[in-house]
């Protein structure tokens, strides 16, 4: 699996239309989806998987850029979760991978239709197809494109994912499908982080090979010492560290959410980060410019995706670029 800085042929998202997750929040989530969407479509092409006619329509009036609209059965839209992941070979040639999904744990339901769309849009884009039989979500691992990943012992080894399977076995799993070498273990996610199970990527990102970007909070605060343990287990394998300080809350239909800046995506020549509207969004986008040297630095609204589970990192999937392409 290449890091997430290597070229990408596109991206891929889903429109919102779970109205029990978003309530009165869905017209908003669309609007912050089509905005995190633009922004990615200013960098590199785009795909908007749509459940409905009338969701392809509403797509394809707010969305700019390089954009196309598909229709394809999908219960939700959290595309970085129940869609494929990309893996490259030694010469270059790419391959999906299909991993099990069952909606977190079975949070939600239905999700017959997220459970199979990794497989079509695999199979949409022409490429090879490998089908993992256990249970993956892609925002609970980070990899760094030469052999190490990321990962939770609270999302992996919770026994509402792959109840049968060892921590040996799911280390095998992902050695298997995805070509790493190596699975660092870090204890859990937010303490805020209400549907995911300790998603590593709303806490962590690899900035290059041996080095990540850590997620930390004030000695009292609600993840502190979850986030204190995930740091002693990085440098205990021997990743160096940089820490990030900043984890704004808003109010949102009448819920406080953490707004968590690591949430971004990395599309070509870009970064693409959730903002808060808090007086500390500015220093936030600029430590993530300095851990990415060269690349633009685009906020998007944070607030109300947050609000629904995620940020910008949780509804995309990139598809790297293959050789010839």
């Amino acid at each position: 699996m290449p890091a997430e800085w290597a070229p990408h042929e596109r991206t891929i998202m889903g429109w919102p239309c779970r109205r029990e997750l978003w309530g009165d929040q869905l017209d908003h989530a669309k609007a912050d989806y089509a905005a995190t969407a633009n922004a990615v479509a200013a960098f590199e092409p785009l795909t908007m998987v749509c459940a409905t006619a009338q969701d392809a329509a509403e797509a394809r009036a707010a969305l700019t850029g390089d954009v196309d609209v598909v229709e394809l059965a999908i219960d939700d839209s959290w595309l970085r979760d129940s869609g494929p992941i990309f893996v490259l070979d030694g010469d270059g040639q790419r391959a999906g991978v299909h991993f099990g999904f069952n909606s977190w744990g079975e949070k939600f339901t239905p999700y017959d239709g997220d459970a199979a769309v990794g497989a079509l849009l695999v199979d949409r884009l022409g490429d090879r197809r490998y089908d993992a039989p256990f249970v993956l979500e892609g925002g609970s691992v980070a990899v760094d494109g030469e052999g190490t990943l990321l990962t939770t012992e609270q999302c992996l080894l919770h026994p509402n994912r792959n109840p049968g399977m060892t921590r040996e076995e799911i280390e095998q799993g992902l050695r298997d499908f995805l070509g790493v070498e190596r699975v660092v273990w870090l204890g859990q996610g937010l303490a805020e982080d209400k549907d995911t199970d300790g998603h590593v990527d709303l806490v962590a990102a690899f900035t290059r090979p041996g080095e990540v970007l850590l997620q930390s909070t004030p000695p009292g605060t609600p993840s502190s010492e979850r986030m204190a343990d995930n740091r002693s287990r990085l440098v205990a394998a021997g990743l160096e560290v940089v820490d990030f300080p900043i984890l704004p809350v808003l109010e949102v239909g009448g819920e406080e959410v953490a707004v968590g800046h690591l949430n971004f995506y990395l599309c070509n020549g870009a970064a693409i980060v959730p903002v808060a509207g808090a007086p500390t969004d500015a220093e936030a986008l600029e430590r993530i410019g300095a851990a990415y040297p060269g690349r633009e630095v685009v906020g998007v609204p944070g607030g109300v995706i947050a609000f629904g589970g995620g940020g910008p990192h949780c509804i995309t999937q990139q598809v790297p670029t293959a050789a010839g392409g």
